[in-house]
């Protein structure tokens, strides 16, 4: 928070003797008391972000100093879960989240208070001096009551907001990394450690790493050794999670295209069955002349004839080999022909389905003896 670049600059080397790039936030001052401010850096900033996960997706890790969770990351973390006025595309948004992989926290988070800004103004390490001004405490002490007075109830409501979204970010399941000093005198060591402790109870990967002897932000400028191999732990960790978390969804992808061909795969079976129930009409006696059609619902609807239909050659047309057949002019065929077809049909009782000429069948049968020869005939047809 009003940072400069010359202030994290030592941190850009370091991320970049690890193998990270890095994407600089500077927030302002008045970004804490003032959240649409702090919610139009943070769209900005993601913004740059999309851009360059769009162009090589890779882990995201949040690197944030003294106030900057509730100048800025605080707002990128509501914007990436829809809770902001500020809306980005939900398909940028998912990306980010898939992205984002760690979290350290230097320094931070500060508990947003009516009298954060006080501290912060007369803070040795902003006015470069061991004491200051008796005029500039009165003026910053000053002007914390009288924003405690106008604004007290709203910055309550932002408190509250603020915390219960860093808290949210556990559903992330991305590592934390504490740092922290019991001498700083900004950000007290037991609120840092309050934090942590609460997010390992909502089933977080918290690791807090405290010293004794730093100053507010300086702790990397005093234990420079310490300082890197835990920040270099936490990258390392980020790395294994955002590799699991692509894995996880492309498997998920698989299984869903997968799902999709079993749905479709039943589609399939009637082919499977025309195919088999074509097959076993190769058991019938067929003419070479002989074919096999599968009109489709057109021809149907259309009202199309067979006969015509056998005259054109058609891809739907399914020629089939006969197997031998008995030829009728045979001598085999002949016998057959001879003993099972009578040659005098006269006197059948053939019943027709109505009656005949207006008169009942029965007035027209005709009042037989029994005859068991057209009971013979009538069996061996």
């Amino acid at each position: 928070m009003s940072s400069q670049e010359r202030h994290l600059k030592n941190y850009v080397q370091l991320y970049s003797s690890i193998g990270w790039s890095s994407l600089v936030c500077h927030s302002q001052f008045l970004n804490l008391f003032f959240p649409e401010k702090a919610a139009t850096i943070a769209f900005d900033i993601l913004k740059e972000l999309v851009q360059e996960l769009k162009i090589r997706p890779c882990p995201v890790v949040l690197a944030s100093f003294s106030g900057g969770p509730k100048a800025c990351m605080y707002k990128v973390l509501q914007i990436i879960e829809g809770k902001c006025e500020a809306q980005l595309n939900q398909d940028d948004c998912q990306l980010v989240r898939d992205c984002i992989a760690g979290y350290i926290y230097d320094s931070s988070p500060v508990d947003f208070t009516s009298d954060l800004g006080t501290r912060f103004l007369l803070h040795p390490t902003v006015l470069k001096m061991s004491h200051p001004p008796r005029l500039a405490s009165w003026v910053a002490n000053g002007i914390a009551s009288g924003l405690d007075a106008l604004f007290l109830d709203r910055f309550e409501s932002q408190r509250a907001e603020y915390w219960q979204t860093l808290y949210s970010s556990v559903s992330m399941k991305a590592p934390y990394l504490f740092l922290c000093s019991e001498t700083d005198d900004l950000t007290p060591c037991q609120i840092i450690c309050n934090f942590a402790q609460r997010l390992q109870d909502l089933g977080g990967d918290v690791k807090l790493v405290k010293w004794n002897g730093s100053p507010h932000v300086g702790h990397y400028r005093h234990y420079p050794i310490d300082y890197k191999a835990a920040v270099t732990e936490l990258l390392g960790k980020a790395a294994v999670v955002y590799s699991r978390r692509i894995q996880q969804l492309e498997g998920e992808r698989m299984g869903l295209e997968g799902a999709h061909n079993e749905i479709s795969e039943p589609i399939s079976h009637p082919r499977k069955a025309a195919m088999s129930s074509n097959q076993s009409f190769r058991g019938v006696a067929l003419e070479p002349s002989d074919h096999f059609f599968l009109p489709s619902s057109m021809e149907y609807c259309e009202g199309g004839d067979m006969g015509s239909m056998q005259d054109k050659h058609k891809e739907g047309l399914i020629h089939l080999p006969s197997p031998p057949s008995i030829s009728a002019h045979g001598v085999l065929g002949q016998i057959l022909f001879d003993v099972c077809v009578p040659k005098n049909v006269e006197g059948w009782d053939i019943r027709p389905s109505g009656p005949l000429n207006g008169r009942p069948f029965a007035s027209t049968r005709r009042h037989t003896p029994f005859n068991p020869i057209k009971c013979i005939r009538r069996s061996r047809l």
